[in-house]
């Protein structure tokens, strides 16, 4: 067989269903491979990096691989950007690569550089074939360490000439493990802690959105009545709708739901990243008892120093602690600072919501209509600017991955590519993507990819000719900031010149109209926002003063 087809075999055999991509000479071999393959879809994408956030949320979505695929040289140069936000943000991923013949990779030669080096830093494995028979044990590896906890991008370069040999070895048949789980004895020391406290607090980060983590996590809250706050990753991991769901953290800035962490003498960390939100903004003084409970030990950090170490599947971890709430005839805890803190932060997500503005509508005003129109498992993806920390504050959700939010690594230009990759996911349901002026124009050229694909989103612009977000931390830090603004394109003749729909919003009155109707409409609107972000400004105002609720 030869290697190229071999390749998509074993592709093939780990259901693999996508792969997304811009081809080039030197991937030609796999590429005719794989276009007779009738289990793997390519999608034609009109820029690799668009090609890394499709496979990057398709993963978020489904816990799966897809596959992002570039040439040599600028095709893979292109692709990293994608594919470090996939590693740092724990989506399974798996990154292909054309290269020049083994032949001429010790020399100068045309576009040769050594790929497998540079995606080493942003992967959590990265190889070349050196012989076509490895391809099986190669892929069988690359696909189980992406998905393994916690999961990420992987990267494999075939260069062409390898790719034309013949091949002796057969697909190896996937075979799955059970992750380990926590200690008994550890468990119960931790659960001694929790006997003890008095307010207890959760900080539930990107390992809680697994469904089977979720579930766990809201039997064990409803059973203790111990507060959830989450990440930005962690959003819906319990519903915005009960008692002890607190909201969301991770602005610089101190904000509400900080009042409850603050209150908090045990804090339990589960599926918590630090790259979400450093613990020197909740624990500067190390004075907390932390229990952290998640699929790896702790990063070592002076911040965070946890008293218990529960590792192992999460959802069994959580699973093991409500048998001993059971076993305990229940716990019981002084909550009145968490509701409070609720109480509070609903009133500043409800603040603005019956505002009847024209012209600058206000981010709030926005993302409460936003929340109307759509429904508990409709999913909305921010792009990264002054948006996303508005939609991190304001946008709460009732269920797991219904809000895709790039936060590691945290890349412009993710929402547009994302939100095509999510309805072909979940075609029947609603896709909402928000990007500013700044970022959408980053991937804009996906706006083909989509009418070619015909899919149903909307895409959501917030317009305010600058880099809002650099303009907002500049003039916190310095009292002014440089100059950040740029002109934009005729938004309603772009979306008309690529046969989509477009809309412009003036007043803030019409937006939940607007939005109805761009989602009943068939293949991609554009629906266009003016921004009012005067309104950051004054919410770091009110955030310097905030007077914890308690």
């Amino acid at each position: 067989m030869k290697a190229s087809d071999l390749f998509v075999k074993c592709l093939e055999e780990e259901g693999i269903e996508y792969i997304f991509g811009v081809p080039g000479e030197e991937n030609a071999d796999f590429m005719i491979s794989l276009e007779r393959s009738k289990k793997i879809k390519f999608i034609l994408t009109r820029h690799e990096q668009g090609a890394a956030f499709m496979a990057e949320i398709y993963g978020r979505l489904t816990g799966n691989t897809a596959g992002c695929l570039g040439t040599l040289g600028p095709g893979a140069t292109n692709l990293i950007t994608g594919v470090a936000d996939s590693n740092m943000d724990r989506a399974p991923m798996l990154a292909l690569t054309g290269q020049g013949s083994s032949q001429r990779l010790h020399k100068e030669s045309h576009q040769i550089m050594d790929v497998v080096k540079m995606f080493e830093p942003v992967t959590k494995w990265s190889t070349t074939v050196l012989h076509q028979d490895n391809i099986p044990e190669i892929i069988r590896k690359a696909v189980r360490v992406a998905r393994s906890e916690k999961p990420g991008a992987v990267h494999i370069e075939l260069p062409e000439d390898i790719a034309k040999n013949n091949a002796t070895t057969k697909p190896m048949t996937p075979q799955r493990f059970r992750r380990a789980v926590a200690d008994d004895k550890i468990v119960d020391q931790a659960f001694d802690i929790l006997k003890n406290a008095r307010h207890p607090l959760i900080l539930a980060g990107n390992g809680c959105i697994r469904r089977r983590a979720s579930k766990q996590l809201r039997l064990f809250c409803e059973k203790t009545g111990i507060g959830v706050i989450n990440t930005f990753m962690a959003k819906g991991c319990v519903d915005m709708d009960a008692d002890y769901c607190l909201y969301t953290i991770g602005l610089q800035a101190r904000d509400v739901v900080a009042c409850a962490l603050e209150a908090a003498d045990v804090v339990i960390t589960l599926g918590y990243d630090m790259v979400e939100y450093h613990p020197n903004l909740w624990n500067k003084n190390a004075d907390r008892q932390i229990i952290h409970a998640d699929f790896l030990p702790a990063e070592i950090d002076s911040d965070y120093h946890p008293e218990t170490e529960l590792v192992g599947d999460l959802a069994n971890t959580l699973w093991m602690l409500n048998q001993r709430v059971d076993n305990n005839g229940g716990l019981n805890f002084d909550t009145s600072h968490q509701a409070a803190t609720r109480r509070t932060m609903a009133d500043e997500i409800a603040i603005y919501k019956d505002d009847d503005t024209r012209g600058l509508i206000k981010p709030q005003k926005v993302l409460w209509d936003c929340r109307q129109v759509m429904g508990p498992d409709d999913i909305l993806l921010s792009d990264v600017g002054a948006h996303k920390m508005w939609i991190a504050r304001h946008y709460q959700c009732h269920e797991p991955n219904t809000c895709l939010i790039p936060n590691g690594f945290c890349s412009m230009g993710f929402a547009l590519p994302g939100a095509i990759s999510a309805a072909m996911v979940h075609p029947s349901r609603k896709i909402l993507s928000i990007s500013g002026d700044a970022g959408y124009l980053m991937n804009v050229q996906e706006m083909e990819t989509a009418k070619r694909l015909n899919v149903n989103i909307v895409t959501m612009i917030w317009e305010d000719h600058e880099y809002g977000l650099i303009a907002w931390k500049q003039q916190n830090e310095f009292g002014k900031h440089t100059d950040l603004s740029f002109g934009n394109p005729d938004w309603l003749k772009l979306a008309d010149s690529f046969g989509w729909f477009g809309h412009r919003v003036e007043n803030s009155k019409d937006l939940v109209a607007t939005l109805e109707q761009a989602f009943a409409e068939e293949g991609p609107s554009l629906v266009v926002v003016p921004i009012d972000y005067r309104e950051n400004l004054l919410l770091t105002e009110r955030l310097g003063d905030i007077c914890c609720p308690i």
